[in-house]
């Protein structure tokens, strides 16, 4: 369980610092011409960062719930790394559709190995 509890936790926290840089350096565009699409996306990918960062903290402290709750952020992982990596491939930014597809895969082991210890 501690792959799958520091591997949520560390995601998590990338996704937060990412739309952090985002932000900060001006590069979300979206926040002036679609700015309720935007508001709506940012809220459900800080929702899905804090419960990676929350399900790896209950995969540590061991608790009943552990893994299902972990199962359910991984899916919403999922749901993220095949959706958002559209808007890069369409704006031809390729290293950033890698990382995607990336985080598809390991993310798909980290839900193998969660689904094994059930």
């Amino acid at each position: 369980m501690k792959f799958s509890a520091w591997y949520s936790i560390l995601v998590g926290m990338l996704m937060i610092g990412q739309w952090g840089f985002f932000l900060v350096a001006g590069q979300v565009p979206e926040l002036q011409t679609e700015p309720v699409r935007i508001a709506f996306h940012l809220a459900a990918e800080l929702i899905t960062a804090i419960a990676l960062i929350l399900s790896g903290y209950v995969l540590l402290k061991k608790t009943s719930l552990s893994k299902p709750f972990a199962l359910v952020a991984a899916g919403m992982l999922l749901y993220t790394t095949i959706v958002s990596p559209g808007y890069f491939a369409q704006s031809g930014e390729w290293p950033i559709v890698i990382m995607f597809g990336l985080l598809i895969v390991t993310n798909l082991y980290n839900i193998y190995r969660l689904m094994k210890k059930i």
